[in-house]
């Protein structure tokens, strides 16, 4: 790992069943567009209320991937 530069992008996934879900969306989607993602740590859960019912939870990522020049 020497003279390895990563970068940090924060993204927020959201699940209507779990937090577990809305980060594995999170870390799915950025794996579409981002190669070698080594890291996510969660900063933040929180959830969407409606009507006094949860109807979705949503998760605040933080995600490190390499840096490679273009």
């Amino acid at each position: 790992m020497p003279n390895s530069v990563y970068k940090i992008i924060e993204l927020v996934g959201s699940s209507p069943t779990s937090w577990e879900d809305a980060v594995n969306n999170a870390v799915t989607k950025a794996s579409e567009s981002l190669r070698d993602l080594r890291i996510c740590e969660v900063v933040q859960l929180d959830t969407k209320i409606e009507n006094g019912k949860i109807v979705a939870y949503r998760a605040r990522v933080q995600l490190s991937f390499k840096y490679e020049k273009e």
